[in-house]
């Protein structure tokens, strides 16, 4: 019981030091995982190593995999193939499909880059769009959100996806082939609240660029197949290697699945991927791979999320080496929650500290050591329990995230708007996921 009074402490301290005292999750994490260990009556020397291997380890799985995907998430961002990728969907959609394009834009965009980096590049499109088409900017804006936050949270490699996989020890191949399946149903419920709920609302759009503006920005940015290239390629050798890692070997032993092996690796897959990216722009130019230019700000922009993640896996060793899993784990059998325990989990930790890549880090922190307990042990399962945390991961996104602000201030919405249009679809959606999962759950447990 003791055990079990500490981690409900640790999450609370982490909630209320990420929110109030606006401590950063990496100190959050790592004194959580100390204090944690040392009121457990673990050995100080145990605690020490407990945090080492859980820092390392994770940082070793997933470090270099995080930054490759940020580095393809800049060169798109600057070269302009986010927006060649937003006009092949419209030539698919139709220009008065708006809401739907974007949510389907956002979808696309948001697997490499970040759902706040991505609204903030998409935004003056949607605005131009919205007013060629006639449209309130509502609909639109929150379609795009809401297409934006399926992959942010629940297909790799996206940060957090990645960084849950890498604690739980899930197969990423796996993990996207779920994402996938969960995060297409998750985005029509967005579109369709989206449209449902902004067509009774008019916020004229009032673009910042014209359609002028927005061609001319296009002129040097890399055709839709290039710009697609370092996104689609990793997923799919990353999926072949999943394929070939199966049971029944279906390419066989020999020097083919090796090769794919090597290749269809997570970290040499998105290394491919960011060789690639370096074809987006007109002319690569040497600046642009240095440490001031686009390379060097997607590592900037990867630190951050390395260290949370890494301490996530501190916090989540010390708890593995506590003893805590047995007394969890029955208890939480007995309680038949079933996978319907990650989202429930991550949606608590989103809804009070704010950040979903906190919310899923954590999550995944604190079911590392439950899994075997819970009978969560095969590849499919473990997949499923990531892409759970990723749905909780979206309910509910209000006032202390982040996101929501870049949403509301981009939209031209005041914070009540944001609570009715923002909070409700991240929660529509996180909830429409959330059962997709418990769907699957019973084909695979």
């Amino acid at each position: 019981m003791w055990l079990v009074i500490l981690l409900l402490l640790s999450v609370f301290f982490i909630v209320v030091s990420t929110v109030k005292w606006r401590l950063h999750p990496f100190l959050s994490l790592l004194f959580a995982a100390f204090a944690f260990g040392l009121l457990a009556g673990m050995k100080p020397v145990d605690i020490i190593n407990s945090i080492k291997q859980g820092f390392g380890g994770t940082l070793g799985a997933i470090g270099i995999v995080i930054v490759a995907g940020t580095i393809i998430g800049t060169f798109l961002e600057k070269s302009g193939g986010a927006y060649t990728m937003a006009e092949s969907v419209l030539k698919i959609t139709g220009k008065k499909n708006v809401p739907l394009a974007m949510g389907i834009i956002g979808y696309i965009v948001s697997i490499p880059v970040f759902c706040d980096s991505g609204f903030v590049i998409l935004s003056p499109l949607n605005k131009a769009l919205s007013k060629r088409a006639g449209i309130s900017l509502a609909a639109s804006a929150i379609a795009l959100s809401l297409g934006l936050y399926a992959t942010h949270t629940m297909v790799p490699p996206t940060p957090g996806p990645i960084a849950a996989a890498g604690i739980l020890g899930a197969d990423l191949g796996v993990v996207i082939l779920f994402g996938l399946l969960v995060s297409i149903p998750a985005l029509i419920v967005g579109w369709l609240f989206a449209v449902n709920s902004g067509k009774k609302i008019k916020i004229d759009p009032d673009p910042e660029l014209s359609e002028a503006d927005i061609k001319k920005k296009m002129e040097d940015a890399p055709s839709s197949f290039k710009a697609f290239t370092p996104i689609v390629l990793p997923i799919i050798l990353i999926l072949f290697k999943s394929i070939s890692d199966l049971p029944g070997r279906p390419f066989g032993d020999g020097l083919f699945r090796s090769i794919i092996g090597f290749i269809g690796h997570p970290i040499t897959a998105l290394l491919i991927g960011v060789l690639i990216a370096f074809t987006l722009p007109k002319k690569l130019k040497k600046e642009m791979l240095s440490t001031s230019g686009w390379v060097g700000e997607g590592l900037i922009n990867s630190a951050i999320i390395i260290l949370i993640t890494a301490a996530g896996g501190a916090f989540g060793k010390v708890l593995q080496n506590s003893g805590i899993a047995q007394v969890i784990g029955d208890t939480l059998a007995q309680a038949n929650l079933g996978i319907w325990l990650p989202f429930i989990i991550a949606a608590g930790i989103k809804t009070a500290q704010g950040s979903s890549t906190v919310a899923i880090i954590t999550t995944a922190s604190l079911m590392a050591p439950l899994m075997e307990p819970l009978g969560f042990t095969s590849t499919a399962i473990k997949a499923l329990v990531v892409v759970a945390i990723g749905a909780g991961s979206m309910v509910v996104s209000h006032a202390n995230d982040s996101y929501f602000w870049v949403v509301t201030q981009f939209s031209r919405m005041d914070i009540k708007l944001g609570y009715r249009l923002q909070t409700l679809g991240t929660l529509f959606e996180g909830l429409a996921a959330a059962v997709i999962v418990w769907i699957i759950s019973f084909a695979v447990v």
